[in-house]
């Protein structure tokens, strides 16, 4: 079992007061109750941090007052107060302290934390919090660690090399973060134990082979069977490993350049 020693990073313990609100988790429910997402519930009760990802305050400068934890995504979120006084949370870029100054502006200098349009971000230089379309607020690259590259500016789109290694087109008028997301770590944790899954929130996964035929497609049998199917499949018949799931007409098929290298299994 190992962890992330948060002291030699976080500078607070208590989260902003005014910045939280208390919501009811899903564990993987929809509207009706019914479970839609398997092996989620229980786990340690989390309190809500508001995260701007619109950054809506142009051209006024914002200093980091702390680095803290936040319990519901991967990445440590970043205290901010803007000139005028009015705070926010933001998430951390890596290597960024408190005291540190940051602005979202057309005309800001490419500095880790600071947000511009994609159109005035130099080739080969690393950002996160990319915006899909131009002030629909950031939606890729927010887990920890991660960072995607500007590769190219060509009619108007900005190709980005994401995190998966896919190539994609982004509108030239989207906004982005310059840098790469903090807890960088994160992906080295080992959880050692069930009892620290559930903690998190996750349940455990039984496999098919132990289940009964009513159950999956894998159940049934005098002890130790072979899956008995000529293909893998899951819980309702659907096939797995290899399958495409993507959809054909997927709205976003244009703007994908080069599609993400799959890496080969270790054996």
């Amino acid at each position: 079992m190992s962890g992330i020693l948060y002291r030699d990073v976080l500078t607070k313990t208590e989260p902003e007061k005014a910045l939280t609100v208390g919501v009811k988790r899903a564990v993987g429910r929809n509207s009706r109750g019914r479970i839609t997402t398997r092996h989620k519930g229980s786990g340690h009760k989390r309190l809500w941090r508001m995260i701007d990802f619109q950054f809506d305050k142009k051209n006024v400068p914002a200093k980091i007052k702390s680095i803290e934890y936040d319990p519901n995504r991967s990445a440590f979120i970043a205290l901010i107060v803007y000139k005028d006084g009015i705070k926010r949370y933001m998430i951390a870029p890596a290597n960024i302290k408190v005291g540190d100054e940051i602005i979202v502006s057309d005309k800001a200098e490419v500095a880790p934390g600071n947000r511009l349009p994609l159109s005035k971000i130099p080739v080969g230089t690393q950002v996160y919090n990319i915006e899909v379309k131009p002030d629909s607020g950031a939606r890729l690259v927010r887990s920890a660690g991660s960072l995607a590259i500007v590769l190219a500016h060509d009619s108007g789109f900005t190709q980005i090399k994401m995190p998966s290694s896919e190539i994609r087109r982004v509108n030239s008028k989207a906004w982005a973060s310059i840098g790469q997301v903090s807890n960088s770590e994160h992906g080295l944790v080992v959880i050692g134990k069930a009892g620290r899954s559930r903690w998190m929130g996750i349940r455990p996964t039984v496999r098919g082979s132990a289940m009964n035929p009513v159950d999956h497609p894998y159940g049934g049998g005098e002890g130790r069977a072979l899956r008995g199917t000529r293909r893998p499949k899951n819980l309702w018949g659907k096939g797995t490993r290899g399958v495409k799931t993507r959809r054909v007409k997927k709205y976003s098929n244009h703007l994908i350049v080069q599609r993400r290298i799959k890496k080969k299994r270790k054996k």
